[in-house]
């Protein structure tokens, strides 16, 4: 029983170089940002919002801008890290036809949020489930989702016409995939391997 939903997890994978080219079909699109929608939010507050991305020259522009910052990053790792890293393909913007960027408004809401008054990141942690939601509905579709972080929060902003207070979060390639690689980019390019089960899981009391 569910085991249909364990598989999912098991397949999702942050995609690359999988994407076929084509563009997701609008249906299938609203199918997973209908589950996005549906995520738990801290006080019912749902503080996301999504920008779906498509015009070419904005996909383009957004591509060159991660290039660059690829390039800051390995040239700022030991030369050992960078080799490893070189080979390692960060983004499928214009391959995946369409860009997602999730955002986070903190103040949707009001003042009074039932359940933040403790501890307030649970505001940006129901964003991060509603990504997880994308991601796993994405999965089931048979469509590849890619997480973008090499960017400037505010050339994001500025690309896609954010208004203050509202934040980028993430932006998502998606788009169909010829097959789900069985094992995640970084653990086959040597970057970093799968911690086991037994060492995150404590009882009672950390470690």
């Amino acid at each position: 029983m569910g085991s249909e939903v364990y598989e999912v997890i098991r397949r999702r994978r942050d995609v690359r170089a999988e994407f076929t080219g084509e563009v997701v079909e609008d249906a299938a699109l609203w199918r997973i940002l209908d589950a996005a929608h549906r995520a738990p939010s801290v006080g019912n507050s749902q503080p996301w919002d999504f920008v779906v991305v498509r015009e070419r020259a904005t996909l383009e522009r957004f591509a060159a801008h991660v290039a660059e910052k690829r390039i800051e990053f390995r040239d700022a790792l030991p030369p050992e890290r960078a080799r490893t890293f070189e080979p390692i393909k960060i983004e499928g913007i214009v391959e995946s036809g369409t860009g997602i960027v999730v955002t986070h408004d903190d103040g949707r809401g009001g003042p009074q949020v039932l359940g933040r008054a403790t501890v307030p990141e649970t505001g940006l942690y129901s964003t991060i489930l509603a990504i997880q939601n994308l991601w796993l509905a994405a999965t089931a579709e048979h469509i590849g989702v890619g997480w973008v972080s090499f960017y400037d929060a505010g050339y994001l902003t500025e690309l896609v016409g954010l208004p203050p207070g509202i934040r980028p979060v993430a932006w998502l390639c998606v788009g169909p995939v010829h097959t789900f690689q069985d094992t995640p980019d970084l653990e086959r390019f040597g970057w970093r391997s799968r911690r086991p089960l037994t060492d995150a899981v404590h009882w009672e009391r950390f470690g």
